[in-house]
């Protein structure tokens, strides 16, 4: 897993300790992406939904770090925490594209990757994550 430089929109910067021994779903989205606008509230479910498994999201717009607040508060974002990457520096390690979504498991290692929308509460994605985050 990258280092992530994530602050929240009053400039406190994340703890990796908060995901040590923890899978983790790291999504690099933006307030403008219309498909990452789409996928937040099935993420924003996903996080009670999957108790053993951390949602990251990490904002990659460059404007004021009010406005990703002032989106999660508009669109009703109860469990997702707003992260910043400040710098972009996520996004421009995986690409570029948004949204894009991957799964780490309780090591750190990169289990799959998703670029572009997902249906987060579809039973096949839902299938694939829960054989992830509980491998047999």
């Amino acid at each position: 897993m990258p280092t992530l430089d994530l602050v929240d929109p009053e400039g406190k910067a994340f703890n990796p300790v908060d995901i040590e021994n923890r899978p983790v779903l790291l999504n690099l989205w933006a307030t403008w992406c219309a498909p990452c606008v789409k996928e937040m509230p099935l993420l924003d479910d996903l996080v009670l939904e999957e108790p053993k498994l951390t949602v990251l999201t990490a904002s990659q717009d460059m404007g004021p770090p009010a406005d990703v607040q002032k989106f999660f508060e508009k669109e009703g974002l109860e469990r997702l925490k707003p992260w910043i990457d400040r710098e972009g520096a996520l996004g421009l390690a995986f690409g570029g594209g948004l949204p894009v979504t991957i799964l780490y498991d309780s090591d750190g290692k990169e289990v799959w990757r998703v670029v572009g929308d997902l249906d987060w509460g579809a039973p096949d994605v839902r299938g694939a994550l829960d054989e992830a985050i509980d491998p047999a």
